[in-house]
């Protein structure tokens, strides 16, 4: 999966040692927020030293991140991690990385033919008519007919 956006917030880099195998961990936790009409927030972390000197982020940097969400339970509750695997520089455009033949969502399609002068876009075709049939209901209990649903 991936998400775009702006990272907001840069957390204090957490490090430790694996109880079972005494490795040492690292982990790096970012919030990111979207640049959308209407803006999440999105709490992700980095896990592992080469991941994290891999893939740097910084305050304020416009990122694509892909990451993996993973849910465990512990002592009867649910908790979620978003671990990404991968931070790119930039916002990725997904609508530029559709396939060929693909379809465009309304709101572009919507906007690209506003943007077309009004003598080029096609002329608007009247809705067809359709029959619609006439359907009684027969309440068993009270004997009569009506159009209510119940």
């Amino acid at each position: 999966m991936e998400i775009s956006g702006k990272i907001t917030h840069k957390f204090p880099l957490q490090s430790g040692e694996s109880k079972s195998s005494g490795k040492p961990w690292q982990l790096q936790a970012y919030v990111l927020e979207t640049q959308e009409q209407y803006p999440r927030k999105v709490y992700f972390e980095i896990f592992g030293e080469q991941r994290i000197k891999d893939n740097p982020c910084e305050i304020d940097d416009l990122v694509t991140v892909s990451f993996d969400i993973e849910s465990r339970e512990f002592n009867g509750r649910w908790y979620t991690s978003i671990r990404a695997w991968q931070v790119k520089q930039g916002i990725v455009d997904n609508a530029a990385q559709q396939p060929a033949g693909a379809t465009a969502p309304a709101a572009a399609q919507s906007t690209a033919a506003a943007a077309q002068p009004a003598n080029e876009r096609p002329a608007a075709q009247p809705m067809a008519e359709t029959a619609i049939p006439n359907v009684e209901t027969f309440d068993s209990v009270a004997g009569s007919t009506d159009d209510l649903p119940f």
